[in-house]
């Protein structure tokens, strides 16, 4: 069913047809494990009331439900990060969690992503939600009328996203996407401030919420498909990485090139775990480890490099 033509979408989470996915189901493989956010205010009709503070960029990393919310605020946006690239499977690819109270009570988002933490493409978002009237701070929402927007199931329960709709825009590979954005909508009908869906319809949402705890809250982003095979080599730009020696022995000092500035070089192990590695200029100590295949993850503005490596006896 298609977004502009549809009178309706899947209900709550419990409900037939739903498509919420509960924290602790098996089809979530991995989680976030790093974000930046940029606060909205509180109320952006009252800046003088300050940021949405509640919450750390923390608190949006790992399992839902483990260790509290990352509040957006009016406007606000949070981009996370993954150890592995989210991948384009069959169905749902990955689901954001928020902290809603019960089934009605809806904060909501829109959400896009990106390959090379440059170009990002935000989902077709649809909201149905008459327009006349604005929902006030605590007024309801009917799930049913809400599309591609983070928020649409309560706690515990994720909105599942799909990249496959998203197949075909230059770009963005959707076998590799690499982060997520997560960005508070402001529900205020007021066309000063509202925010827009995919078919220019305002999106009304329960506003203003003046609190410290104002906006979107963050709770996690689950990943259903991961790419833990393909190795990011170079960027949209043609940004290569050099490794020497590669192989490389164990306890051996590698060296790199890359003609972008590096914040941190990670040491990805088969198994999952990051090793954070010091780097000297364009050197890295390797630790002491098992013979095998490595990838190394180059952290920079831009987004996130990756390059394989062999370490031998």
């Amino acid at each position: 069913m298609s977004a502009a033509g549809a009178q309706t979408y899947p209900p709550a989470a419990g409900q037939l047809g739903s498509t919420a996915i509960y924290k602790d189901s098996s089809v979530f493989i991995n989680w976030a494990n790093g974000c930046r956010v940029v606060r909205g205010y509180m109320d952006v009709s009252n800046p003088a009331l300050g940021y949405a503070s509640v919450g750390d960029i923390g608190m949006a990393l790992g399992k839902a439900g483990t260790n509290g919310v990352l509040s957006l605020g009016d406007g606000g946006w949070a981009t996370c990060t993954f150890q592995w690239p989210i991948s384009n499977g069959q169905g749902f690819d990955f689901a954001i969690f928020e902290n809603g109270f019960d089934d009605y009570f809806l904060e909501l988002a829109e959400v896009e992503v990106s390959s090379n933490g440059i170009h990002f493409f935000a989902f077709p978002s649809h909201s149905l939600t008459d327009t006349l009237i604005q929902k006030d701070s605590f007024d309801s929402l009917n799930a049913t009328m809400l599309n591609n927007l983070a928020g649409k199931y309560r706690g515990s329960y994720g909105t599942p996203f799909d990249l496959q709709e998203l197949q075909g825009n230059a770009n963005l590979d959707v076998q590799s996407v690499t982060h997520v954005r997560v960005r508070d909508v402001v529900g205020s009908i007021n066309n000063q401030y509202a925010t827009r869906d995919a078919y220019n319809n305002k999106i009304n949402d329960p506003w203003p919420s003046p609190f410290p705890s104002s906006g979107f809250d963050l709770d996690a982003i689950g990943v259903i498909y991961q790419n833990t095979h393909l190795v990011l080599e170079e960027g949209i730009y043609n940004k290569q990485v050099s490794v020497f020696p590669n192989p490389v022995q164990t306890n051996e000092t590698l060296y790199f090139e890359f003609n972008l500035a590096v914040k941190q070089v990670n040491l990805i192990q088969t198994i999952g775990e990051t090793i954070p590695l010091t780097c000297d200029q364009n050197q890295l100590r390797l630790p002491t480890l098992s013979p095998g295949i490595y990838l190394l993850e180059f952290v920079t503005e831009q987004g996130n490099y990756f390059k394989k490596i062999v370490l031998q006896n």
